[in-house]
């Protein structure tokens, strides 16, 4: 929904936004502000605020603004203030830091009752003193487990299990919701990303090109195998039940793979620069963690590979969608969430 001022605003000499692209940041991302009037007789730039923050610009002329989120931002609006006038309030969506000092390396996991999972991963092969936090609903942030080495995929299953690849040894553990650890599986050789099907089969993705396929009964399958990733696979479901990865390589025209339920492997969309964590949304819709056209942040790509940057914001390496259209976004060392009009799946299918 627009909020500017039409057509008579703009004779009055009031800025007025006609439309903001992406709709949605965290700190540090860039908004591109269309619209007209930004020009001033007596100021050389106009003022851009996120709520009550205000933002430095990159780029600014009279129809068209470039504005870094501020730290600190708040509120879902953002407003342009010339010396003389200030537009109407324009929505858009802004996250909000819930914790830092952290190093997740792929999608954060959410269970039913909505508390958040994150790890600290480390350097390969190093220990740290909390290898995973949990974020309760309310975001308060406790120490959850302190025994892996280099915690790298996250994966909750219908009990509410949350389940972790080590890419250190290869191995999948599985911690109850009360924080009890044990080795579920090894020989994983350098395991990242992992998914649950609708079956709650496991799938794990091996640095060196396959994906495994784990049954309930802990019987290994290869189910697929792909060009090797020099940093991780990222797995997400789709409705259907194809299984879609991403693997960043060197290049940056990197690909989304599609991979049937018969372990048939295509090419879904070509045209990231590293491609890392993705979700689905109830439409179909994928989100993708990368760069495209020289912008990052999350990308929304539709079912006919059609792609849009919908958030903008640096160093993003994952996200969670949620049904309730709560959206948590992690970085190489914060989390975020923001209110975000699209509702993810449910918890397993």
């Amino acid at each position: 929904m627009k909020l500017g001022l039409g057509g008579a605003a703009e004779k009055n000499g009031n800025p007025r936004i006609e439309r903001v692209a992406p709709t949605a940041a965290i700190p540090g991302g860039e908004i591109t502000i269309h619209g007209s009037g930004f020009v001033s007789r007596t100021q050389a730039r106009p003022l851009v605020r996120f709520g009550d923050a205000e933002a430095s610009l990159a780029l600014s002329s009279g129809k068209r603004l470039i504005a870094r989120v501020p730290d600190g931002a708040t509120g879902g609006i953002v407003r342009v203030t010339t010396a003389e006038h200030e537009s109407q309030p324009y929505p858009v969506a802004i996250g909000l830091q819930i914790a830092d000092n952290l190093h997740p390396v792929g999608n954060p996991a959410v269970d039913a009752l909505g508390n958040i999972y994150v790890t600290f991963s480390g350097p390969r092969g190093q220990r740290v003193p909390v290898s995973l936090y949990k974020v309760t609903a309310n975001y308060s942030i406790k120490p959850f487990v302190t025994s892996l080495i280099n915690p790298t995929g996250l994966a909750v299953d219908k009990a509410g299990n949350l389940f972790v690849s080590c890419r250190h040894d290869g191995t999948i553990h599985r911690i109850t919701p009360d924080g009890r650890s044990e080795e579920w599986i090894e020989g994983m050789g350098v395991a990242t990303g992992i998914a649950f099907d609708k079956e709650e089969n496991l799938y794990v993705g091996d640095r060196s090109g396959t994906i495994f396929k784990i049954s309930r009964s802990r019987e290994i399958f290869v189910f697929a195998t792909l060009e090797p990733s020099f940093a991780a696979y990222h797995l997400a479901f789709h409705p259907s039940g194809d299984l879609y990865v991403t693997g960043p390589t060197t290049s940056s025209f990197d690909r989304v793979y599609r991979v049937t339920q018969g372990g048939e492997v295509k090419s879904f969309y070509r045209g990231l620069g590293r491609p890392q964590g993705l979700a689905f949304d109830r439409d179909g819709n994928l989100y993708v963690a990368g760069c495209h056209a020289g912008h990052r942040g999350i990308v929304r790509i539709t079912p006919q590979a059609q792609p849009e940057m919908v958030l903008s914001g640096s160093g993003i390496v994952g996200l969670a969608l949620q049904p309730s259209g709560r959206a948590i976004v992690a970085t190489t060392n914060a989390l975020f969430t923001l209110d975000w009009d699209i509702r993810g799946l449910p918890l397993i299918g």
